[in-house]
């Protein structure tokens, strides 16, 4: 499949849900009164769509990579701050180990994207 915009892009879609899912998670109480925390997870979570997005856009795969690594290191982000969250108690195991998972699958999607870049031959 020949990727086209960035939403065509499969840790793009994935971090899109990643995302709600994490708006959803933040909304309930306690979390919502924890204003710190609930914004800097939403901005982590946010993040991984935005730079997957802005590094499609760029004009070279070697800045594409770029943002593909910040990307990254966003959903590792998420999953300190879930880390966090559990241990307050502002959300289940299940909750966790949902959100984890996806935050890791997601992490896989983009460290798949930046190998396979990284192989593609120059274009002139």
């Amino acid at each position: 499949m020949k990727i086209e915009r960035f939403e065509d892009i499969q840790s793009w879609q994935e971090a899109k849900k990643l995302t709600v899912l994490i708006y959803r998670l933040t909304a309930g109480e306690p979390f919502a009164r924890d204003f710190g925390l609930r914004d800097q997870i939403q901005r982590a979570a946010v993040s991984i769509m935005a730079n997957i997005a802005e590094g499609f856009g760029r004009n070279s795969r070697k800045e594409f990579i770029s943002f593909l690594g910040i990307a990254n290191g966003s959903a590792l982000e998420v999953q300190s701050h879930l880390h966090v969250a559990l241990e307050l108690g502002y959300i289940s195991r299940d909750q966790f180990d949902e959100c984890y998972h996806l935050a890791h699958s997601v992490s896989r999607l983009i460290g798949g994207f930046i190998n396979y870049l990284s192989k593609q031959p120059d274009t002139k």
